[in-house]
């Protein structure tokens, strides 16, 4: 009797050739579609991974297209605030779809494609040459109507430059960046959230990194009631260098959520992402997923990913879900950390038994931990507002701990 069962097949790789069969499984970059029809992505559930440790119910307005406010506005200088430039920087508005807004790569969820939609323009920045300070980008929140918002920054083959993005004010914002960097480029985009009380932002960040081109991609989130920020990246030829960084505070009740995704395409590319959050107060809640594919297309890479989280007070909750799938052996290294953590009480008492006050040894050690990346990020000005801001919401935490006590007696 001849069975129904067929012979399973299974591909055996050529061991003289072992980047001629990919991996049997499919990766993380190609469990989601890439689209921008809204129909191809199904609405948001917690049982969908990318979606499972957001408060969907907060969001729920940005999983269907919807008509833009346009109170978000944008204001375009150098850092110090005097007009960029036109031989390096050059800002031009134009129609979705147009004037290199759409190439690089496709909105990847729900949100990024209600984003896509929803709006009508973008904002499109282009560098070539060498910048001789920073670009600056004010994104100014203009209330609680609901705003997209499409920001594109290109850089031209051989650009040297930095670009920083502040978002500020009261928004429900649906951004959306597209970030491509020339061949031979070296550059650094840093985002800074620093929404008022109230405000929403739900972000997507695709970028991509030219051959031999180096990006320092920076995300510094330090307010906002719901921020949840997607980054998605590749590699356009060997020799990439990409440096992901982030640094969140979380005060209560908020939720801050990064999540990055970087595929090794190409040979010989090194990415390193490194993100360090801070939570303080009850049911301050953040999350990070980091996820780093390095496909069979891509033997020499170097790939490093490390979250670290510090719990300042009880109540608070850091997910971190680092991710690595190899589907070569042939790479220099791929490796991955993260932790959640509260005060080191060794450091604390140190410190206090050599005078400091339990107030003033708390800020050290916060920005000791936060220190080496806010130096990293380049921009000196910048820098300096960071751990201002740092010290400030420390300071407004011990005040309202202090104040709970004292309505407890």
């Amino acid at each position: 009797m001849a069975s129904n069962t067929a012979e399973l097949n299974i591909p055996v790789a050529d061991p003289n050739d072992p980047y001629a069969i990919p991996a049997a499984m499919p990766s993380s970059a190609d469990k989601e579609p890439r689209s921008f029809d809204v129909a191809d992505f199904p609405m948001p559930t917690r049982k969908q991974e990318d979606w499972r440790y957001t408060p969907l119910d907060r969001i729920e307005e940005f999983f269907d297209v919807f008509k833009p406010s346009g109170e978000t506005t944008l204001v375009i200088s150098n850092v110090d605030g005097t007009p960029v430039d036109p031989e390096h920087v050059t800002v031009s508005q134009t129609k979705l779809g147009e004037g290199g807004s759409g190439t690089v790569s496709k909105p990847n969820d729900r949100a990024s494609v209600v984003e896509w939609n929803s709006g009508h323009t973008a904002t499109v920045v282009n560098l070539t040459g060498e910048l001789a300070q920073p670009v600056l980008v004010r994104v100014i929140g203009g209330g609680e109507d609901l705003d997209a918002l499409h920001l594109v920054i290109a850089a031209a083959d051989g650009t040297h430059g930095d670009v920083v993005v502040e978002h500020n004010g009261t928004a429900r914002l649906a951004e959306g960046v597209e970030i491509t960097t020339g061949k031979n480029s070296h550059v650094s985009a840093t985002f800074i959230q620093e929404w008022d009380k109230g405000s929403k932002h739900v972000g997507n960040h695709r970028i991509h990194v030219g051959e031999n081109a180096s990006l320092r991609h920076s995300v510094v989130t330090l307010g906002g009631d719901v921020v949840r920020i997607r980054m998605d990246q590749d590699f356009g030829g060997p020799q990439g260098d990409l440096n992901m960084l982030g640094i969140y505070f979380v005060d209560p009740g908020e939720h801050i959520e990064h999540r990055t995704m970087v595929v090794h395409n190409h040979p010989e590319c090194k990415s390193r992402v490194v993100y360090k959050g801070a939570l303080d107060g009850k049911d301050a809640h953040s999350t990070w997923v980091g996820n780093a594919l390095i496909a069979p297309t891509a033997p020499g890479t170097d790939s490093y990913e490390l979250n670290r989280n510090l719990v300042l007070t009880p109540g608070a909750i850091a997910d971190s879900e680092p991710n690595l799938e190899i589907e070569n052996g042939n790479i220099i290294g791929a490796g991955h950390a993260s932790s959640v953590g509260r005060f080191d009480d060794e450091e604390l008492f140190y410190l206090q038994s050599r005078g400091i006050p339990e107030t003033e040894a708390r800020k050290l050690v916060v920005r000791g931990f936060f220190g080496e990346l806010v130096e990293e990020i380049g921009v000196p000005s910048v820098a300096q507002h960071l751990m201002d801001v740092i010290d400030r919401r420390l300071a407004r935490g011990e005040d309202a701990a202090m104040q709970a006590v004292l309505e407890d007696k």
